[in-house]
C-alpha cells in the first residue's frame, strides 16, 4: 500500500512538474512572439542609437492630448532610457532637443539619468535647448548644436499676471480664508505684498544658485564662469560654443561622426532608431 502510495506521488510531482515547465516554456515564447518583447525594445534589429526626443515644454505630467510630441513626460522619457539601456543592440543615445525648459525638477531627474547611464549620449540642440532643455543637454557626454539654435537660459522665473485690478474695476473682491498668512500668496486675484515678493525671490535665489552648480557640475566648468552668463538670456551657437556651454557646432551627422569614433565603428555603421 505504502509503495502504491509513493508511486501516485512520485508520478504527481513529474506531473505537475512537466505541466509548470510547459508554461514556462509557452510563457517565453508567448513573450517573444506575441510582440510583448518588440514593444519594450528600442531597437529593430538594425539601429543601434536610440532616439530620445526632448521637445516642448518638459513636465512631470501626462497630458491626454494626441500630439505628445509637444511636450516631454518625465516617466515616459526615463522609462524609454531604461528600455535603451536594456536592449542589446543599443549602443549609444541621441537626446534631440527642441526645448525651450519646463519644470526644473522634471528636466533635472532626466538630466541626472541621462548622465548616470553607461549608454555614450550625445545632446543634439537642434532649434533650442534652453532652461530645462538646456539641463537635460548638460547630462550628455558631449553637446552639439545648430548655429541657428538658441542655447542656455541659465535661470528660473515664477513670473505671472495680475489680475486683480481688472477684477476691482469689474466690482468684483477678493475674499481671502487661509489657515497660514502665506498660503494664498502668488494668487493673481489679490495684489503681491512686499513680503509676498521677498519669499518668491529667496526661492528663485535658492534655486537659481542649484541650476548653476548643476551646470558647471555637469559640464565641468568653474561655478564663477557659469555665475558670469546665467543671466536668464539665451545664446546662439556660435556663442554657446565659445562660452563652452556646447562642445561642436553642427547637426546629426556631426553626431554621428562622434558615435563612430566613440564607438570605434564607421560613420556608416551608426544607425539611429527613428
Amino acid at each position: 500500500m505504502k509503495t502504491f502510495l509513493f508511486k501516485i506521488a512520485v508520478v504527481s510531482v513529474v506531473i505537475v512538474g512537466g505541466f509548470y515547465a510547459c508554461l514556462l516554456i509557452w510563457g517565453v515564447w508567448y513573450d517573444e512572439w506575441s510582440g510583448y518583447n518588440a514593444s519594450i525594445s528600442v531597437s529593430n534589429g538594425m539601429c543601434n542609437i536610440a532616439v530620445v526626443p526632448i521637445t516642448g515644454e518638459i513636465t512631470p505630467f501626462e497630458y491626454n492630448l494626441e500630439d505628445s510630441s509637444i511636450y516631454t513626460n518625465i516617466d515616459s522619457t526615463v522609462s524609454y532610457i531604461n528600455a535603451a539601456e536594456s536592449d542589446p543592440n543599443i549602443l549609444g543615445m541621441l537626446l534631440r532637443i527642441d526645448s525651450y525648459g519646463g519644470y526644473p525638477a522634471a528636466s533635472e531627474v532626466i538630466a541626472n539619468k541621462v548622465k548616470q547611464s553607461s549608454l555614450p549620449s550625445v545632446g543634439l540642440i537642434r532649434e533650442a535647448g534652453t532652461s530645462g532643455g538646456y539641463l537635460i543637454a548638460t547630462g550628455a557626454d558631449t553637446i552639439i548644436a545648430s548655429p541657428f539654435s538658441d542655447v542656455g537660459g541659465i535661470g528660473v522665473t515664477m513670473s505671472y499676471l495680475e489680475n486683480w485690478k481688472q477684477n476691482q474695476d469689474s466690482g468684483l473682491n477678493y475674499v481671502s480664508l487661509s489657515s497660514a498668512p502665506y498660503k494664498d500668496y502668488g494668487n493673481p486675484d489679490k495684489p503681491l505684498t512686499q513680503k509676498e515678493r521677498e519669499l518668491f525671490e529667496r526661492d528663485l535665489k535658492i534655486w537659481h544658485e542649484y541650476f548653476v552648480e548643476l551646470v558647471a557640475k555637469n559640464r565641468e566648468l568653474f561655478v564663477e564662469d557659469v555665475v558670469n552668463i546665467a543671466d536668464g538670456s539665451t545664446l546662439p551657437g556660435k556663442l554657446a560654443l565659445e562660452n563652452n556651454l556646447i562642445d561642436a557646432l553642427g547637426d546629426k551627422e556631426t553626431a554621428r561622426q562622434w558615435f563612430a569614433d566613440e564607438l570605434d565603428m564607421l560613420p556608416t555603421e551608426v544607425i539611429f532608431c527613428e
